[in-house]
């Protein structure tokens, strides 16, 4: 459940939407569920603390360099004896709730299908890569569905909590929230530079170093288990416009995905890009934004646009699999769900963000060519090909 402030068009955040429409009594909500990943293997997940030492962070004090959260997510093994992660830690997930106005849905919290600290599949290859970055006042779990879907189908997905934008936990129990304050390194490249630091950590990982910064205990299998020559990079909202953003700028991204990214560059778009670039719109299209538009034009290579119709800003997203079960819970009409999560149908929306990164990075990571982005498929009638 995103909390991103984005201004929707008729001016209303989606943030004092939903907290107007949250009634009282919803202590008794069952558990949140997300659907679960349709690939072969089960998935494993750990959490790493990681500093980049090359910037300095004003903001933490004196000596203090940025800091970050980021979780891998792999194929698994026997997996029985590994608890199952949930979709937030407990402390920013009540940091989270709290700032939505749906601090009575705490003991709801969905659980993955990532279980924590599982060993590594291991086979004779190694595991393509792909970064994900959240979007504005979000946080590094909010496209779950995506990232273990990814992660069943054979690669290793690293999600990055963008300190000072994000809710997230560290090990010593610090809980960090969005900062509102105009000097924090929250800009799209401040982003982009977070994701570039962690493909440097995946180079670590993969030589076999551990980059975690208080040297945890690392999965059985995980060091040399990835391939920093096959990595890409996804993105929701300002971490789809962080992707272009750092594929632009590091050719060991072989290929990025924007979900709905407004591509609003700062610092400002510079040069064209050889490499492939999907866009997933639905709000940010390029026939109502310069911005996605002027983007597009210095697409070189590879490119594809879609957009399903009925899509909102959140409709690639878990908001899809969530909402739903929480307007149940709160007794929401069905034009309230419609005004959080668009018209496209809920089962399709997680459909689409299952299947249509997987074919993506399939196709350019893998060379896994299928036909699902050659054009329209009656498996998804809501997705169209913008040309």
């Amino acid at each position: 459940m995103a909390t991103t402030p984005f201004i929707r068009r008729n001016g209303v955040t989606r943030r004092s939407m939903l907290g107007a429409a949250l009634p009282a009594g919803a202590a008794a909500a069952p558990r949140l569920l997300l659907p679960v990943p349709t690939g072969p293997h089960p998935v494993g997940t750990i959490q790493l603390r990681l500093v980049d030492r090359s910037r300095p962070d004003g903001i933490a004090g004196p000596g203090r360099f940025r800091e970050l959260m980021a979780a891998v997510w792999y194929p698994a093994r026997d997996v029985r004896r590994y608890p199952v992660a949930p979709w937030m830690p407990t402390g920013a997930f009540q940091a989270f709730l709290a700032d939505a106005g749906f601090s009575e849905l705490a003991p709801s919290g969905p659980l993955t299908a990532g279980h924590v600290g599982a060993p590594v599949r291991r086979t004779g290859r190694r595991l393509p890569v792909v970064v994900f970055s959240h979007g504005a006042h979000s946080h590094q779990g909010d496209h779950t569905v995506t990232v273990q879907e990814l992660a069943s189908h054979g690669y290793a997905v690293v999600t990055v909590a963008h300190q000072y934008d994000t809710y997230t936990e560290f090990p010593d129990g610090r809980i960090a929230v969005p900062l509102r304050d105009r000097q924090a390194p929250t800009l799209p490249g401040d982003f982009a530079a977070d994701v570039r630091f962690v493909l440097d950590r995946v180079e670590e990982l993969a030589a076999g170093c551990n980059p975690d910064a208080d040297r945890r205990e690392l999965p059985a299998g995980l060091l040399g288990a990835l391939d920093p020559r096959r990595m890409g990079a996804f993105g929701w909202s300002k971490g789809g416009t962080a992707t272009a953003c750092a594929t632009l700028a590091d050719k060991r991204i072989r290929a990025g995905l924007s979900l709905d990214g407004p591509m609003r560059m700062n610092p400002p778009l510079a040069g064209d890009l050889d490499r492939p670039l999907m866009m997933m719109s639905a709000e940010f299209t390029r026939a109502t934004d310069p911005e996605a538009a002027a983007f597009w034009s210095h697409l070189r290579g590879w490119r594809s646009n879609i957009r399903a119709e009925g899509a909102a800003h959140v409709s690639y997203g878990d908001n899809e699999a969530l909402f739903p079960q929480v307007a149940k819970v709160l007794g929401w009409s069905g034009q309230q769900l419609q005004d959080v999560i668009g018209t496209l149908d809920p089962d399709q929306a997680v459909k689409i963000q299952q299947a249509y990164p997987l074919a993506f990075f399939d196709e350019h990571l893998r060379h896994r060519r299928g036909h699902l982005l050659d054009g329209p498929s009656p498996a998804f009638p809501a997705v169209t090909f913008l040309p």
